[in-house]
Order: C-alpha cells, then sequence, then structure tokens
C-alpha cells in the first residue's frame, strides 16, 4: 500500500465509509473526518437488491443479515384498499440477489465504518476545518486542520471528498446553489412494537396512501419502523413536538390507526423535512462531492442508501481504477467527474420519473386496468401476458437493477398513458396533500 494519503472524505456516513473502503481495497490510503455524531434513527432503513451486491464487495453481506431483517419486495396499499405487490423474482432481475434487507442504520453505519477500519483506512475523530483554497485547489483544509493530523505529514491530500450528506458542506462553503422538489412534505417516524405490518411475506415493506400523505412500515428485528409523510399544512393542527404529530396522524389515518391500536412506541420520533434536491454542481478543481451532499431523492422507493453507495462505486470504477495517478491530471480528472455527474443526474431523474407515478396515482390505476384486463379474458390471454412482461419491467426500474433502462422507462410511460381505461382515474388514487 502507498504509504502517502492521497484522500481525504469529509463525513463517515455511508458514502464516505464505502469509498474509503474500495479505495483501501486498490491499496491508495484514504484518511476520513468524522465526528461520530449522528442521530439513533436515519431515514433510508429499507435497501435494495443493488446494495446487496455492494456489501459482497466489500465484503459484509454476512454480518449485515445477523442484525437485519430480509426483505423480500414492497406491497402498495391504495386508499381503496386494492395492493400492489413487487417482489423481487430472480428472472426479473438476472444476476442481482433477489432479496435485499431492512437494516437497523445505527448498526449498519458502524459496520461500514469497521469494515474500512479493518482495510486500513485511517479515522480523524473531529469536524474537518475548511476554507476556500489557493494553488489549484477550491476548498482546502485549513493549516491548523491539516497539522492537526499527523499521518497527512503536513501535505495536503490531492482530493478533497464531500460526504457530509445533506449538511452539503462543500456546496455551503463555496456557494453553489441546487435545485428542489416541488413537495412541501415533512416525515415523522419512530419505531414501534405491536404495530401490525400488513406483510404478506415477513419482511416485506408496506407503502399506504393516507387521505393525506403517505406512510412506511419496515419490517425490522423485533419492531416496526413506522413512518408518515405529509405536506407541512396537513399537521399544523395535530399537536405542536414531533411525537405528537405522528400519534395523532397514525390515530387519524384509517389505515394505520387499526394496525396500530395496540401499539408501544419505543424510540424518539424523528423529523425530516425536504426530500428533494440537487445540487448545481458536483465537483471542482481538488474537490467532489457524492451521496446525500450531491442530492437525495424522495425515500418512497427506498433509493437514498442505494444512491450515496453507488456514488461511491462510480468513483472508486471511473476515477480510481487505474490508480492514484489519476490525480496528478487535473483534465483527465474533470472529464471522469463530468461523466459520473451526468449519469448521477440520470439516476436522480430516472427515481423521480417512477416514484412520480405513485404519487400521481398513475401506477395504481394501470394495476386495476391490468387486473380487469385479466379477469376478463382468462390467465393465458395476452391482456395477462402483457401484465406479466409489465410487471417485470416495473420490478427492475424499483429494484434500482435497471431504474435507467430507457426500455423499461418508455414502455412504463406508454403504458399508464395508453393502456389505462374503464378504471377510476389517477386522480382518485393519487397522494393528496
Amino acid at each position: 500500500m502507498n504509504s502517502k494519503i492521497e484522500v481525504a472524505i469529509v463525513g463517515g456516513g455511508p458514502a464516505g465509509c464505502t469509498l474509503a473502503a474500495l479505495l483501501a481495497q486498490r491499496g491508495i490510503r484514504t484518511v476520513v473526518f468524522d465526528d461520530d455524531k449522528r442521530p439513533d434513527l436515519l431515514v433510508g432503513e429499507s435497501l435494495l437488491p443493488t446494495v446487496v451486491g455492494l456489501m459482497r464487495r466489500l465484503g459484509i453481506e454476512e454480518r449485515v443479515a445477523a442484525f437485519s431483517q430480509h426483505k423480500p419486495g414492497v406491497g402498495f396499499l391504495a386508499r381503496d384498499g386494492s395492493r400492489l405487490d413487487f417482489l423481487f423474482p430472480q428472472r426479473a432481475i438476472k444476476g442481482m440477489p433477489n432479496y435485499a434487507y431492512n437494516i437497523p442504520r445505527p448498526e449498519y453505519d458502524n459496520l461500514l465504518r469497521t469494515r474500512a477500519e479493518e482495510l486500513g483506512v485511517t479515522f480523524v475523530k473531529r469536524r474537518a476545518e475548511l476554507e476556500t483554497g489557493g494553488e489549484g485547489r477550491e476548498v482546502q483544509l485549513t493549516a491548523a486542520c491539516l497539522a492537526s493530523v499527523p499521518e497527512l505529514g503536513g501535505t495536503h491530500p490531492k482530493l478533497l471528498v464531500d460526504s457530509t450528506g445533506r449538511a452539503r458542506v462543500f456546496s455551503k462553503l463555496l456557494g453553489i446553489g441546487a435545485a428542489r422538489g416541488k413537495r412541501n412534505d415533512v416525515a415523522y417516524f419512530a419505531h414501534f412494537e405491536d404495530f401490525d405490518s400488513e406483510a404478506q411475506r415477513e419482511g416485506q415493506v408496506v407503502i399506504t396512501t393516507l387521505q393525506h400523505g403517505w406512510s412506511w412500515r419496515i419490517p425490522l428485528p423485533e419492531r416496526l419502523s413506522v413512518g408518515v409523510v405529509v405536506d407541512k399544512s396537513a399537521v399544523k393542527d395535530r399537536g405542536e413536538t414531533a411525537e405528537e404529530r405522528l400519534e395523532a396522524t397514525i390515530d387519524a389515518e384509517p389505515a394505520l390507526a387499526a394496525a396500530g391500536k395496540g401499539r408501544r412506541r419505543v424510540t424518539p420520533v424523528m423529523t425530516y423535512t425536504n426530500y428533494q434536491l440537487i445540487s448545481e454542481r458536483g465537483h471542482g478543481p481538488g474537490w467532489v462531492s457524492m451521496g446525500d451532499a450531491f442530492g437525495f431523492v424522495d425515500p418512497m422507493l427506498s433509493p437514498g442508501l442505494f444512491m450515496a453507495m453507488h456514488s461511491a462505486e462510480l468513483l472508486d470504477d471511473r476515477v480510481f481504477a487505474g490508480g492514484a495517478g489519476i490525480l496528478d491530471q487535473p483534465v483527465r480528472l474533470a472529464k471522469a467527474f463530468d461523466r459520473i455527474f451526468t449519469e448521477l443526474r440520470d439516476w436522480h431523474e430516472a427515481w423521480g420519473e417512477v416514484i412520480e407515478y405513485f404519487y400521481d396515482g398513475r401506477m395504481y390505476a394501470l394495476h386495476a386496468a391490468g387486473e380487469q384486463l385479466c379477469e376478463k379474458y382468462g390467465e393465458r390471454a395476452l391482456p395477462r401476458l402483457m401484465q406479466k412482461h409489465l410487471t417485470s419491467q416495473i420490478t427492475r426500474l424499483l429494484s434500482g437493477v435497471a431504474t435507467r433502462s430507457r426500455y423499461g422507462r418508455n414502455l412504463l410511460r406508454f403504458a399508464v398513458t395508453h393502456l389505462v381505461w374503464d378504471v377510476a382515474p389517477a386522480e382518485d388514487y393519487a397522494i393528496r396533500a
């Protein structure tokens, strides 16, 4: 392994620890600044099958399985009680594991850090002190911060990586703006015991359309993560605290009240806002951002942790596959970053597109139309064959396996436009503010 530290990562969450571990596997030394302060609960407890592939690359799947809940798929409950189930059949996701995990985030995040440490990554328990830079660096560590890390030997790393999540430290330092989503949602969530998940298969996540907003129920070992996502205006009369608002919303929503009748909350209630944001720029001379520090999307389909870890994978594969020498070639490095962020923007666009079909009700209307046709023409008729093919393509979109697939996205766009008739309008299924 090279004795010189080439890369400094600011932030020790999943994106930062994944990149550090991957670089360590290549023999590239990295230091991670992490103050080790994080909440007990975090959004992002349900994973996609694509994340399992990354776990295997890091050599941690068996350890994840030991403290997590096996996840076979996701069920969606519409307001009228109809249900869409998307499992992860092997024939649909080809080559990827046909399952994922629901994870307690603190344990998962700690494991990623432990794995990076096992591979030789240096962690510094402090916040990185940053300033606008010089000498070809747009951002740099302050002299005092540099001197406080003996492993750096007084030499500034060639690349700084912003993995500070929604804090977006580099972007805020440089005044880089961001495009925000159109929704004004707030989420409240906590862990409960004795709360019915309504899952048809053990470990299946359930997403429910409420009278206002939507909810998630994520089965975890011995408890259930329950969250509600609503427009801020819908909860202003439901109490002053997050605890009051979550409990009142559960009691006010028929789909949740019965399931949660005997519930017992076993954690504090966490609050999240602003679920859609993409930075105008993700890199510059001497720095790059990844994960939520670059952008994040609505949590409905659980893309967040995948996007964080996948952005680290892209940086590792597209920049460092040939070693750290590219860090001495700024033009080539900038072009590689440009390609990565073009792809990441396409990922965000693709996730936003498929999530919108659930928000505006078109996915439920399509399902209702398909069921009606199959009932009319029988199991072996063309409509049933079409439905099976379409379901397979939608599963690939939702699982992260082929979310960016032009064929799948165009097929779904065609289906919701031209294959829906004689059912309730999509607006009846839509998630209301």
